[in-house]
């Protein structure tokens, strides 16, 4: 009874979180912030940009680099040139672990339930610190704490901008028809994602 309680009570409070947060929308990243996510960029010179883009927790792989792409391809637009190459392109994954404890394990130095002082410890295993005691849980596959992998993208590329003709001999990408292409996908702050 009470693990199905507390797993009620898990799904309520992701509810609520869900309710509040979604993934990264595209746009500028914010100039403030610990993790400002959304797309940064900075010239290397007149045809040679490196171009971000960092999504939150919510935001998959896939939407971190399309949103990259994407805004590859805009701000080759927007600096006057046809078409780009995007070298130096990486994707990396920020992860960190949390842990939830168990609301009903007990107090502090054993003391709850009426007993007095118990034997209770915490030792690493293989789900990462876990908490035991004799009386509640089992020694070896404690359930006193909930742990979740949380994981955040980050894509980075090198662009080289030209224009007319792209080299035969370069793996280039049309700034307009990238945009016409990944545009309908492309979920901006005041939009709502389309399903």
């Amino acid at each position: 009874m009470r693990r199905l309680f507390v797993a009620l009570a898990a799904v309520a409070a992701l509810g609520g979180l869900a309710a509040c947060q979604t993934a990264t929308p595209y746009g500028p990243a914010a100039t403030t912030g610990r993790y400002a996510t959304g797309f940064s960029e900075f010239r290397i010179d007149d045809s040679h940009w490196r171009v971000t883009f960092k999504g939150n927790s919510l935001t998959s792989r896939e939407t971190v680099e399309k949103y990259l792409l994407y805004r590859a391809a805009e701000l080759t637009v927007q600096q006057g040139y046809d078409w780009f190459e995007a070298s130096d392109r990486q994707t990396e994954r920020h992860s960190r672990v949390v842990g939830t404890a168990d609301p009903f394990y007990g107090s502090g130095f054993g003391l709850s339930y009426g007993w007095g002082w118990r034997p209770a410890w915490r030792y690493y295993g293989p789900r990462g610190w876990i908490g035991w005691n004799p009386w509640i849980g089992d020694p070896f596959w404690a359930d006193d704490i909930d742990l979740q992998q949380i994981d955040r993208y980050e894509a980075t590329a090198e662009l080289t901008m030209g224009k007319g003709a792209p080299p035969a001999d370069h793996k280039v990408f049309d700034a307009r028809q990238v945009m016409a292409n990944l545009g309908p996908s492309i979920v901006r702050p005041t939009e709502k994602p389309r399903g």
